[in-house]
């Protein structure tokens, strides 16, 4: 089952294009990664899918009904959302604001509690939200996205304001709700994040998909062909991944004399980077 089908969305914004004939799936239980620079039509596609903006051309579907639809009480109560506009109540405590979001469920008050450690937020419940910094502000509107546990969860650069030892934290609380059935739509700058989570990732550029596919798939599709070769003397040598290179490894290795093989494989930020020419901003 698809949680997510996009197909052929473009969006116009007056003469401008900010998404062009965009399409993938997603099912039901992936982490997928959208990674793109900035202006490249990222959170423009969330607000698409989330009922937020209305597509110019093409049809998205989004947990079995249109994105349009996706506003109405009864899907709301289905997904999750998480981006740098999400409100919280300033004057209130971080527990306070909590509330609000279990009542609005309808949830057990052990909600609150448990939201709290997946955050790890308990010990600050009591401090109002006008008095958090950024990264402290950017978990209670993550503990606001999840407090209902949602099929499907938008993440808009969750971990972007978080030190070391907290998106750690998050990480693993991410997984849970994965491990859960949660669906998560992640978009970030942080490849090691991308890596780190998800099992797709797309890369976006000027509004266009220019690669999909799972991380380790991208670094085999677009590694140089190149053999790195050590021996035991200590000399390098670069070979073509061809039969000549094949019978000249095992002949090395008949006498003894190689010491390690590696292929070149580029990290997901070297894809990135070849793919649209920018750095991650």
């Amino acid at each position: 089952m698809n949680v997510i089908s996009v197909q052929n969305i473009k969006k116009r914004f007056d003469k401008k294009e900010a998404l062009s004939n965009v399409s993938f799936t997603i099912p039901k239980g992936e982490i997928f990664g959208f990674l793109g620079p900035s202006g490249s039509g990222k959170t423009t596609l969330i607000k698409i899918l989330t009922a937020q903006l209305e597509q110019t051309v093409g049809q998205a579907t989004v947990l079995g009904s249109p994105a349009k639809q996706m506003q109405t009480a009864k899907q709301k109560n289905r997904f999750g959302i998480l981006t740098d506009n999400s409100g919280l109540y300033d004057r209130l405590t971080i527990e306070e604001n909590l509330e609000v979001f279990r009542q609005l469920y309808e949830l057990p008050k052990s909600s609150v509690d448990k939201v709290l450690n997946f955050v790890n937020l308990k010990e600050d419940r009591k401090k109002r939200v006008n008095q958090l910094s950024k990264g402290m502000r950017q978990r209670v509107t993550l503990a606001c996205a999840i407090i209902h546990e949602p099929e499907l969860l938008f993440l808009d650069e969750p971990t972007s304001a978080l030190d070391p030892m907290n998106t750690a934290h998050i990480y693993k609380g991410l997984r849970y709700l994965n491990d859960r059935g949660t669906t998560i739509f992640l978009t970030t700058h942080d490849m090691t994040e991308a890596e780190t989570l998800c099992d797709r990732v797309a890369i976006l550029h000027k509004g266009e998909i220019q690669a999909i596919g799972a991380p380790q798939e991208l670094k085999k599709q677009y590694r140089d062909g190149v053999i790195h070769v050590e021996l035991k003397d200590g000399k390098i040598h670069e070979l073509s991944m061809d039969e000549r290179s094949g019978t000249q490894i095992s002949h090395w290795l008949a006498t003894n004399q190689l010491d390690s093989i590696k292929t070149s494989e580029p990290s997901l930020g070297d894809i990135f980077m070849k793919l649209t020419g920018s750095e991650l901003s």
